[in-house]
């Protein structure tokens, strides 16, 4: 179920994407033959004016379909291709722009109802119920083996001999943990609501120079805001994500280049369906932030300068701009169908590096 979620989740974030190129398209006059949600054999069709719009059986996306987008249309003054180059940009982004605005407001949204913050983070309003809360765990240590996930608020720590007051931070229960290296230590901890008791014996090799159960806390609480300050942490949060996302992609490209690039570092579909599906399985907030990350992230690739990808058809308005004539169809063609290949070796190797990660 939680998979399913997910893939859910995925449909509508491109859904979301062709929703910005079909409403901008619409706002300047463009001709839409077709707005799809996934891809055929279609299920159902609706004729409204000149648009048809379709649910499909494959939902693994979905497309808009604007008439002198491929090469070799445009004969209808209503094409995109009659449009002036700032206005076929401006369809071009918007899907980009959708994406982006969508996970702002997705954010808004749970600032609204209340999201959970560091204390101490510069924000519009007041942390409050702060608690010691597990924001990550090291792979295979004895936390992770023992049950203890990301999220997890720490309510009392205790071995056979000791115990530490209700009240302690996060600082305190790191060191209680420190100081304990030879006993099992007993975690109780609030999940979605339900206590849980975590029995974890802390370990050699997981950090140098002392055992230790693999766990970072933080002191964390809910911040809920009101509508306008809502937005505008939202925005901050948003635009730090976006920027986050653009110099992670950055470094890649560069690695890529210099050879350096370590495939470990890159997710590809199975990879995001395994990290997403985990996220929909451990609560409401993990799903809200894997939809803003993803929705970011792909907004961001699809700037990317690669044919079959908005960036790829910006690409060309650029040259055409600077050669002041259409580029030649057979070339936008030749050029586009060199993207898809690219796209296809990276979609293969990226994917037998999360099923050998898996496996693994």
């Amino acid at each position: 179920m939680s998979l399913l979620i997910f893939i859910a989740i995925l449909v509508a974030l491109i859904w979301v994407h062709e929703l910005g190129h079909f409403s901008v398209a619409k706002l300047f006059g463009i001709r839409v033959d077709e707005f799809a949600i996934g891809f055929p054999p279609r299920l159902l069709t609706v004729q409204w004016g000149e648009t048809r719009y379709s649910f499909n059986l494959l939902l693994i996306g979905g497309y808009v379909s604007i008439y002198g987008e491929n090469p070799g249309e445009g004969d209808d003054p209503r094409s995109l291709t009659h449009k002036n180059r700032a206005i076929q940009a401006l369809v071009l982004f918007a899907g980009i722009f959708f994406n982006i605005a969508f996970a702002w407001l997705l954010l808004a949204g749970g600032y609204m109802a209340g999201l959970p913050t560091s204390e101490g983070s510069n924000t519009f309003g007041e942390v409050k119920e702060v608690a010691p809360t597990v924001v990550a765990l090291i792979p295979d240590s004895p936390a992770m083996k023992a049950g203890l996930m990301q999220g997890d608020v720490v309510q009392a720590a205790e071995t056979a001999t000791t115990q530490l007051s209700a009240d302690a931070t996060a600082i305190e229960v790191q060191s209680f943990i420190t100081a304990h290296p030879e006993e099992t230590i007993l975690l109780h901890v609030l999940r979605d609501g339900e206590a849980h008791t975590i029995a974890a014996r802390p370990a050699e090799g997981i950090v140098e120079g002392r055992k230790a159960l693999g766990v970072q806390l933080s002191d964390v609480g809910t911040l809920a805001l009101p509508f306008h300050l809502a937005l505008g942490e939202a925005a901050i949060v948003a635009s730090n994500l976006t920027v986050a996302t653009v110099h992670g992609l950055g470094s890649l490209i560069a690695g890529a280049v210099t050879g350096s690039a370590n495939l470990n570092d890159v997710a590809g579909p199975i990879g995001i369906a395994s990290v997403g599906t985990e996220a929909v399985q451990t609560g409401v907030t993990a799903t809200l932030f894997i939809t803003v990350l993803i929705s970011i992230n792909l907004a961001i690739v699809n700037l990317l300068p690669i044919p079959g990808l908005d960036g790829g058809r910006l690409f060309i308005l650029l040259i055409e701009s600077v050669i002041r004539r259409p580029v030649a169809p057979q070339w936008v063609t030749r050029f586009t169908l060199a993207g898809f290949a690219f796209i296809l070796v990276v979609f293969v190797l990226v994917s037998v590096n999360d099923i050998t990660r898996l496996v693994g």
